[in-house]
């Protein structure tokens, strides 16, 4: 249930703002959300695992707070960063 090695490689140089960049803001955001919509496909199947859901509700209210860190320090960054994972509508 959790991302790849290589799928983690992409994301982080992908959202990273140099190489090596895994603390940023935009790249915890991007691996929370891999592993958000990872989860969110295997309770499409296992509807009865409340154990996990559990731990999705804790990575969601995780993003959530670095996305509202975002939006106060540098909102430029964060509208471009929803937009690249499309998380508003």
């Amino acid at each position: 249930m959790s991302i790849t090695a290589e799928r983690k490689e992409a994301l982080i140089k992908d959202y990273g703002t140099k190489p090596g960049d895994t603390g940023s803001p935009e790249v915890q955001i991007a691996l929370l959300t891999a592993r958000i919509n990872e989860l969110t496909e295997h309770f499409k199947n296992h509807v009865k695992d409340f154990h996990s859901r559990r731990g999705l509700l804790r990575l969601v209210s995780r993003r959530r707070k670095l996305l509202d860190y975002l939006k106060r320090a540098q909102t430029d960054k964060y509208r471009s960063l929803l937009d690249r994972l499309g998380l508003r509508k």
